[in-house]
């Protein structure tokens, strides 16, 4: 694996990522830079996967491409899912750095 593969791996995983996390609606409980994490551990899991399976030189760059993209969307999709949303009328956690309403 060289640092080609790497670099594709991480944005291949950081647009899956993103993308995953514009497509569903509404808020979920789970964080966006956990997102973005697992779409760029799913896509170097599925570079290394690449790796170990393709042994023929001179293949097209598009199936790499194809299984870390098949790999990130699956792990986003299922920790979207895994996180759910929250509760109806449970206000979400507060943001980091998010200024407190003070109470009357």
């Amino acid at each position: 694996m060289d640092g080609s593969t790497l670099v594709g791996a991480l944005v291949v995983g950081l647009a899956v990522g993103a993308v995953g996390r514009l497509v569903v609606p509404g808020r979920t409980a789970a964080p966006v830079w956990l997102t973005l994490a697992l779409g760029v551990a799913a896509a170097l899991l599925g570079a290394i996967v690449v790796g170990l399976v393709d042994t023929a030189p001179g293949r097209p760059a598009v199936w790499p491409l194809v299984v870390e993209s098949g790999f990130a969307a699956a792990a986003v999709v299922l920790a979207v899912l895994a996180a759910g949303r929250p509760a109806p009328g449970e206000e979400p956690p507060p943001r980091p750095g998010a200024r407190r309403e003070e109470g009357s």
